[in-house]
């Protein structure tokens, strides 16, 4: 009997330690451990061997890295959903047949020939980063009243291509570059109201 009391008094003291800790952490005092820290700490290891130039022009480039990732991934999105909203569920069945067969031909070599476990069942995931404009551009009726014109969204979609690539194959870009990709993106981010 008593055994079921001290559990229940256990729990609920957790419970109230976890009530009280988020009022802490809220106020900006550290409960528990420093996730960050940890992050930063295996990061560092992990960068260890390489030389101190390296290692900072790689830093630089993971953040333009990080913000090419969520463009991109945010293309796809507004994409699936521009047309899902406007075509239904079966949109992709009324794209070009030679996007379709690109990403379905890339998606079947993903799940045959690749150990990698990552995402293999979107579709418009295995779509190159270019072919997205083209995607807008086929189904323009859709876009018209989300994009300011076609050549608006030619021009940042190739400039951000060009340095994409740049970024995907491990180049490093001038400071210059970074601001203007900054700019592009936030100029897209504005124009689609994200």
């Amino acid at each position: 009997m008593s055994n079921q009391k001290d559990i229940r008094d256990f729990l609920f003291r957790g419970l109230m330690f976890e009530s009280e800790a988020s009022k802490f952490q809220g106020a900006g005092i550290q409960i528990g451990a420093d996730s960050s820290y940890t992050e930063k700490q295996l990061l560092g290891e992990a960068l260890a061997p390489f030389g101190i130039s390296r290692r900072n022009n790689a830093l630089e480039m993971a953040r333009l890295y990080a913000i090419i990732n969520c463009f991109e991934n945010e293309i796809r999105d507004f994409i699936r959903e521009t047309l899902t909203e406007n075509e239904g569920v079966d949109w992709w069945n009324n794209l070009p047949r030679k996007t379709k067969e690109h990403a379905e031909k890339r998606q079947t070599t993903a799940l045959t020939d690749s150990w990698l476990e990552g995402e293999k069942t979107d579709l418009l995931g295995f779509v190159d980063f270019g072919m997205l404009a083209s995607i807008m551009i086929e189904k323009w009726t859709c876009f018209s009243n989300l994009i300011p014109s076609q050549h608006w969204l030619k021009q940042r979609m190739e400039e951000l291509e060009k340095a994409r690539n740049f970024i995907a194959h491990n180049r490093m870009l001038l400071p210059s570059e970074f601001q203007r990709i900054y700019m592009y993106v936030a100029d897209w981010n504005r124009v689609i109201g994200l």
